[in-house]
């Protein structure tokens, strides 16, 4: 086990076994499954955690959320509020995996990893992971928006974004929103609306407005998505008394490549344009050994 001082991007497999064992198999994609991601860039339901990894996850979140500003150094972002109105409040962090040893271990899931391997027809490494919070009665919106827009730092397009529930996600406490076939889109201008849903609609073609008809995907907690990195996708405010927290692993193909000599993420050493993703930052999650 390392030092609880230590920079967990270090270790490259588990370091705990909350998830290698519980009540809850390992049950690979069926076909129909792929073939409904492939056709809607988007594949709901998928049960990942019991109820015990839930509740683990949770009270590794609340401290994650409590720390204080001395304590951020390894994070990528960390963001206490990010919707941008004091009034509601998104709590959003890259890099939970660095410091917190089962956000760490998560990324290894057997469960995540072997559908992300069977989604994008190969081996997968780490891209960045996620920690989503809307607090209940004034949690923030998160505004429409393709994933891909935030990462073309990396090409081609060969990510996977992996959107796990810690509570039961609903439309009354601001659940997930997809917009069936959107990955079939060209990239669309990134733009910073903060709450203001609507402004994105002014991006979209005729045709595209024609076809904007998102669906609700409601989670039980342990539940998961993945989805597609040009799916418009977006989320509404929490209202509810009860809260909205998610985790989410985003993975590239093995083989992505650095588009930029500029860092691909805060504090991580370059990886050279038209060099692979790999080292210390981006581990393979696949069990496939490093060269």
């Amino acid at each position: 086990m390392p030092d609880s001082r230590a920079d967990l991007s270090a270790f490259h497999s588990p370091i705990t076994s909350a998830f290698t064992q519980g009540d809850q198999a390992v049950v690979p994609l069926c076909r129909e499954q792929i073939d409904f991601f492939r056709e809607n860039g988007y594949v709901a339901g998928i049960r990942l955690l019991d109820d015990e990894q839930v509740d683990q996850l949770r009270a590794e979140l609340d401290l994650l959320m409590h720390l204080e500003d001395g304590e951020l150094g390894l994070f990528y972002e960390y963001n206490r509020n990010e919707s941008g109105d004091p009034g509601h409040t998104l709590f959003h962090a890259l890099g939970a995996w660095r410091v917190s040893p089962l956000f760490h271990d998560l990324l290894w899931h057997p469960g995540l990893t072997m559908a992300a391997t069977e989604l994008l027809d190969g081996p997968v490494r780490l891209w960045h992971d996620q920690v989503f919070v809307k607090p209940a009665r004034h949690g923030g919106a998160v505004i429409w928006h393709q994933d891909y827009s935030y990462w073309t730092r990396t090409v081609p397009v060969a990510h996977l974004t992996c959107w796990i529930g810690l509570d039961d996600s609903t439309v009354e406490n601001g659940c997930i929103h997809y917009v069936p076939k959107s990955h079939n889109w060209d990239l669309l201008p990134r733009e910073s609306f903060t709450n203001e849903m609507d402004k994105a609609l002014d991006l979209l073609t005729p045709e595209q407005l024609r076809d904007f008809k998102p669906v609700p995907i409601e989670l039980k907690k342990g539940e998961c998505s993945f989805h597609h990195p040009l799916t418009l996708h977006g989320s509404f405010a929490n209202s509810s008394d009860r809260p909205r927290r998610a985790a989410i692993v985003n993975v590239v193909r093995d083989g992505v490549l650095s588009a930029t000599d500029e860092p691909l993420l805060a504090g991580v050493p370059v990886v050279p344009k038209g060099q692979p993703l790999g080292g210390t930052f981006f581990p393979l999650l696949t069990h496939v050994s490093e060269p």
